[in-house]
């Protein structure tokens, strides 16, 4: 969530910056300021009321004491009169704060200063890519075929669970899901995160705070009884972790790392783009989490897009790293970079993970501080990205690696999968 004050002394900057992302309701930004002022004004009548009724009420003491009981009744009269008037101004202060929060949170995070102008993925700015994209033997067939072909994932028994997008990883396939599990956790902690087990489902408070409320909902698994939401990634979940905390500058940089289910309903998603692993409703995902002091959140950035890549070159994968032009962007996000690998049976590139950095916008709404060198309160910048989201990583493997006499495994995880292919 964006700061009040922010606006106010920088309006023309945060316009600017909304139009690079695509905001179409920049008059918002007016109605926030508006708001503001309202609340000021009621801030301000609230208090001198407050403080004629407290005045007052020490002019009776002293009058009661001279025994001036006429002049002490009658500004008893002034104290009831007072505090009448008091109890409106009071509700009108409190449906003004929660209109003009109400109101601040429909505005998006502003994109960084080197997000480009655009509207579509095809406006997106290619870093760098790696690997090579290999050549097929003339009979290789899309994962979809393969996976029937070796028995690893049974689609249609998945929809006969549940329905379409839930799919059932079976035999060598369940045992490859599980190898790259632990290998992505184990490199993430080997480079100092902390691994964490945290639950699948949130209250509305935790899913607020990342941002995926209120402009996500319709893409989230909801527990009526409960109130409660399955997580669509850990970010939600960890993040939380620290929610109204003020950690001591010692204590950052906090690095997180979770292996979880991951639940989205995909609201809208058809076609051949979502045919076999590219898009589920159900699927594991590996994460990152850190929690930075801001000074050091763009060079974090930078660091955990390295991590990524390093991750992704263990997997010999063809890739591309994206600089995701404002159009693009998360609501959330102040910057984030897209890695894509290469699909060699379908010839396409896929999304296999997202870096993201929200600055305060999530530790605004989750008030997580840090106490500074001064003893003062400051907000921590929040990133986050997958390492690795599986169900596309998954299928490029598979795809890419397949010979006439079986699917070839990366180096890294045979001692995983406990043999060196499928």
């Amino acid at each position: 969530m964006l700061q009040v004050q922010f606006i106010r002394q920088n309006k023309e900057l945060v316009l600017e910056r909304l139009g690079i992302k695509n905001f179409k309701e920049p008059g918002i930004v007016d109605e926030v300021l508006a708001l503001d002022d309202q609340r000021k004004k009621l801030t301000l009548d609230y208090d001198e009321t407050q403080a004629q009724i407290n005045t007052a009420s020490k002019e009776i003491g002293k009058l009661m004491a001279s025994g001036d009981k006429a002049a002490a009744e009658a500004r008893k009269q002034d104290v009831a009169a007072l505090k009448q008037a008091l109890g409106p101004i009071n509700e009108s202060l409190i449906a003004t704060e929660k209109l003009l929060h109400d109101t601040l949170v429909k505005l998006p995070n502003l994109p960084g200063p080197k997000v480009p102008a655009g509207k579509t993925p095809e406006d997106n700015l290619e870093i760098r890519s790696g690997g090579t994209k290999p050549v097929l033997h003339a009979k290789a067939v899309p994962h979809w075929d393969l996976t029937k072909q070796y028995d690893l994932i049974d689609f249609e028994l998945g929809n006969k669970i549940t329905g379409s997008g839930f799919p059932v990883y079976k035999n060598r396939g369940a045992r490859l899901q599980r190898a790259l599990i632990s290998y992505f956790l184990d490199f993430n902690t080997a480079n100092g995160y902390t691994e964490v087990l945290p639950p699948y489902m949130v209250n509305e408070a935790s899913a607020y705070g990342t941002g995926q409320l209120p402009d996500k909902e319709g893409q989230m698994y909801f527990v009526t009884e409960d109130n409660f939401y399955l997580i669509p990634t850990a970010e939600v979940p960890v993040t939380n972790i620290y929610r109204d905390e003020i950690l001591k500058e010692a204590e950052l940089p906090v690095k997180m790392t979770a292996y979880t289910p991951c639940f989205r309903r995909e609201a809208g998603s058809y076609g051949k783009d979502v045919r076999g692993l590219n898009r589920l409703h159900q699927f594991e995902k590996v994460e990152l989490v850190q929690l930075v002091k801001p000074e050091q959140s763009y060079e974090v950035l930078e660091e955990m897009v390295n991590h990524v890549e390093k991750l992704i070159q263990s997997l010999g994968l063809p890739y591309r790293i994206l600089l995701l032009c404002g159009g693009d962007m998360g609501f959330a996000s102040a910057q984030t970079y897209d890695f894509e690998v290469y699909s060699a049976a379908q010839d396409k590139w896929l999304e296999v993970s997202s870096v993201s950095n929200f600055e305060t916008y999530q530790t605004n709404r989750m008030k997580i501080r840090y106490k500074d060198e001064n003893g003062k309160n400051q907000l921590v910048h929040s990133l986050n990205g997958s390492s690795l989201a599986l169900p596309r990583i998954l299928a490029c493997l598979l795809e890419n690696n397949q010979t006439e006499n079986g699917i070839l495994l990366p180096e890294v995880l045979h001692r995983y999968f406990g043999a060196d292919r499928i």
